[in-house]
C-alpha cells in the first residue's frame, strides 16, 4: 500500500503508516515500492524449501585472522561471523532492491513524523545460550556499536540516530535527529548480540571470546590464523521461520586460511575445500583445466547477477602532496591502457568501470539534465565548469584515440601543473620527484602483472612507481591509517545507496582512521550531494542525486578506474545442488553458504 509523508513514498506490506497520531506495525518494509512477498509468505523464491540438511562444508579464505569480534577497528576478524553467528532485526531479500522482512523483530512501526521507529521482538527469538533476545540486548548492542570502542563506521552510518529506548521487554524504539528516508531500514539491519558476550569487558578488548549471537551456527573450534569451524546450533530458534526456511543447510562450515593465492588454488584442485569464487581473469581462463574438470568432478560455471558494480580502481591518497593537483591525477589516469590489458591480460572478460555506480541506473550519462542541474547549479562556484559542459569518460585507446595521443595529453597536463623532466624523472619547483608506491594486499597479488605495463607507460612520462605486496593484516592496518600513496580499492554499492556514503566520500570521514574514505575526499560539493541523496524524498530524486554525485566524483579524477564483470565465476566439486532460481543482487559466496546443499548428505569429505 502506498503512503506519502512529506513527499516520501513508503510502501509497507499492505499496511499504511498513517499520519499523526496513528502508527501501524508491519512485518515488511521497502524503500519506494511494494514489497514482493506478502505477510504470510512461506519462503524466498531463491531457496529450495525441502533442501536436505547435513554434511561438512569446507571453504577457503585468504590471509589470516586474529579475533572473533567483527565490530572493532584493530585486527582481522574471522570469516563467517556476520553471516552465521549474528542476525539483524529484519532480513533483506536478495531479489528486491531494498526490502526487509520480519526476523528477530516480528514487526516494524515507523512514526508518522518519521522521527522514530519501533520494533517488537519475536518472542521465539533466542541467543545460542538459550536466553531470549530482548529489547535490552538490542539497546545494549546499539550503544556499544555507537561508542568509541567499536569500529568508527557505525558512527558515520548511524549519525542521525539519537538514541535507543527500551519501551517494554520486547519493544525497542530508536529516535532520530531528523527525518531520513532510509534510516528505519538501516536500523532494521543492525546486528544484535547478547549483553552476556561482552559482560564487563571493554568492547575493544573482546577478541578471543566466543561470540553469543542468535544465528544458525555457533563457533565450535578456532585455530587462530589458520582455521575456524562453525557448527549448526542444535536449538536454532528460526529454523522454520519464512526468512530462514530452506537456508543454512550444512551441519558444519569450516573456513581454511591460505596466505598464498597459488597455494590456495592448488588446494582447491586437490579437494581440500569445496567451492571457490574466482576474481582472477587469467586463472579463470587458463588454470581451471585438468582431469577434475574434463571428467566433471569439478563444475566451472558463470552465474548472472544484477548487482550495482560500483567502482573499483587504483585510488590516489589525496592527502599526499603530489596528488593534490587534479591535473596530475588525470595525467596518471591517461597512462592506463585498459583496452590492451583487457585483450592481453583479461581475455576480454571485463567492462571498464565508468561510474561510481557502474552497471546500474544510478550511473551518470550525457550532460546533466533538468533535475541534476537543480542540484548542481547552487554548487557551481565549487565545481569544475566541465561538470556542466563535458560528459566524463575514462581514457581509452579505441581508434581514433591511442596510447600515444593519451600520453601526449598527459605530458601537457603535467607541464601545465609545473612538473619538468630532469634526469628522466619529473620534478616540481621544490625539487620534489613525481614518484610513488602502489600498495597491494596479498589477495591482490595478481595486480602485479597489470601494474607492469602501467608502470612502463608512466615511465615514458617521467613518473616512477614501485609496487609492494604485503600480507592482508599489514595491508589492513596501513589502509585503516591511510599509510599508502596509491592502492586498489573497491567501492561496492547497493541498489539503494544512502547513509553509508558518508563513510566513503564525505569530508567528515576523511581523517577518521578506519573510515572507508581512503581517498581522503574533502569536497563541499560532494558533501552537499551526499546529503541530497540520503534525504531524497523518493526514488526519482535519489536517482537524480546519484547522477549528480557520480558526475562530480568522476570529474574529481580521484582514481584510475578498473573494471567489472556482470557474472560470478564459480567452481565447485560436483557434490552440491542449488536452487534453480538465482537471486538478483548477491555475492556468490553468500548465496552458496545460505542456500546450497549436499546432493547426498554424508558423502562430503
Amino acid at each position: 500500500m502506498l503512503m506519502c509523508v512529506r513527499g516520501v513514498l513508503l510502501l509497507v506490506a499492505s499496511v499504511c503508516l498513517l499520519l499523526p497520531p496513528t502508527v501501524h506495525a508491519a512485518p515488511a518494509v521497502a524503500l519506494g515500492y511494494t514489497p514482493k512477498y506478502p505477510p504470510d509468505f512461506d519462503h524466498f523464491d531463491y531457496v529450495q524449501v525441502n533442501a536436505p540438511k547435513g554434511g561438512d562444508l569446507q571453504l577457503s579464505w585468504p590471509g589470516s585472522f586474529d579475533k572473533l569480534n567483527p565490530y572493532t577497528l584493530k585486527g582481522v576478524s574471522a570469516a563467517g561471523l556476520d553471516e552465521l553467528v549474528f542476525e539483524p532485526l529484519m532480513e533483506q531479500a536478495l531479489d528486491e532492491p531494498y526490502s526487509l522482512y520480519a526476523h528477530l523483530a516480528e514487526d516494524i512501526s515507523l512514526s508518522s513524523d518519521r522521527l522514530s521507529v519501533s520494533f517488537r521482538l519475536n518472542p521465539k527469538a533466542r541467543f545460542s545460550n538459550g536466553k531470549p533476545v530482548l529489547a535490552d540486548d538490542v539497546k545494549f548492542t546499539f550503544d556499544i556499536l555507537r561508542s568509541k570502542l567499536a569500529h568508527p563506521s557505525f558512527g558515520f552510518y548511524w549519525a542521525d540516530i539519537k538514541r535507543a529506548v527500551v519501551l517494554a521487554p520486547r519493544i525497542v524504539r530508536f529516535d532520530f535527529a531528523r527525518p531520513n528516508p532510509e534510516l528505519h531500514l538501516i536500523v532494521a539491519q543492525m546486528p544484535v548480540f547478547a549483553r552476556e558476550w561482552v559482560g564487563d569487558k571493554p568492547f575493544n578488548t573482546l577478541v578471543t571470546d566466543y561470540p553469543i549471537g542468535s544465528g544458525p551456527y555457533v563457533v565450535k573450534e578456532v585455530d587462530f590464523g589458520k582455521r575456524i569451524t562453525y557448527e549448526r546450533s542444535p536449538d536454532y530458534w528460526a529454523r522454520d521461520l519464512n526468512t530462514r526456511r530452506g537456508m543454512f543447510n550444512f551441519e558444519r562450515i569450516i573456513f581454511k586460511y591460505y596466505k598464498d593465492e597459488t597455494v590456495r588454488f592448488e588446494a582447491f584442485k586437490a579437494n581440500e575445500y569445496d567451492f571457490v569464487a574466482e576474481y582472477n581473469s587469467k586463472r579463470w581462463a587458463r588454470e581451471y583445466v585438468g582431469s577434475q574438470f574434463s571428467k566433471g568432478q569439478v563444475i566451472k560455471k558463470e552465474l548472472k547477477h544484477q548487482n550495482n558494480a560500483g567502482m573499483q580502481g587504483f585510488i590516489f591518497n589525496a592527502r599526499r602532496t603530489i596528488f593534490k593537483d587534479k591535473r596530475v591525477r588525470r595525467a596518471i589516469n591517461l597512462a592506463m591502457d585498459f583496452e590492451w590489458s583487457n585483450k592481453n591480460l583479461f581475455y576480454g572478460q571485463y567492462s571498464r568501470c565508468d561510474s561510481y555506480f557502474s552497471n546500474s541506473e544510478l550511473a551518470a550519462s550525457g550532460l546533466p539534465g533538468k533535475d541534476e542541474l537543480a542540484l548542481l547549479a547552487p554548487l557551481r562556484a565549487k565545481l569544475d565548469p566541465e561538470v556542466f559542459t563535458q560528459e566524463w569518460h575514462p581514457p581509452d585507446t579505441k581508434p581514433p584515440n591511442s596510447l600515444r595521443a593519451n600520453l601526449r595529453q598527459a605530458k601537457a597536463l603535467l607541464t601545465e601543473a609545473g612538473w619538468q623532466l630532469r634526469d628522466g624523472v619529473l620534478h616540481d619547483d621544490n625539487g620534489r620527484k613525481l614518484q610513488f608506491e602502489i600498495l597491494l594486499a596479498q589477495t591482490n597479488k595478481g595486480f602485479e602483472r597489470i601494474l607492469a605495463p602501467f608502470a612502463r607507460n608512466l615511465e615514458k612520462l617521467g613518473i616512477r612507481i614501485t609496487y609492494r605486496t604485503v600480507d592482508n593484516a599489514l595491508y589492513q592496518r596501513r589502509s585503516d591509517t591511510f599509510d599508502f600513496d596509491m592502492t586498489v580499492e573497491s567501492f561496492s554499492q547497493s541498489q539503494s545507496p544512502g547513509n553509508e556514503l558518508v563513510s566513503l566520500w564525505h569530508s567528515s570521514s576523511a581523517d577518521q582512521e578506519g573510515a572507508r574514505n581512503v581517498i581522503g575526499i574533502k569536497d563541499p560539493a560532494v558533501d552537499a550531494l551526499i546529503e541530497k541523496l540520503i534525504y531524497a524524498p523518493d526514488r526519482k530524486h535519489l536517482i537524480s542525486a546519484a547522477h549528480a554525485l557520480d558526475r562530480v566524483l568522476l570529474h574529481g579524477e580521484y582514481l584510475v578506474p578498473n573494471w567489472y564483470i556482470a557474472t560470478h565465476r564459480v567452481a565447485y566439486w560436483n557434490k552440491f545442488d542449488h536452487p534453480e532460481t538465482l537471486p538478483l543482487y548477491y555475492r556468490a559466496e553468500t548465496w552458496m553458504l545460505r542456500t546450497w546443499w549436499f546432493r547426498q548428505v554424508g558423502k562430503s569429505p
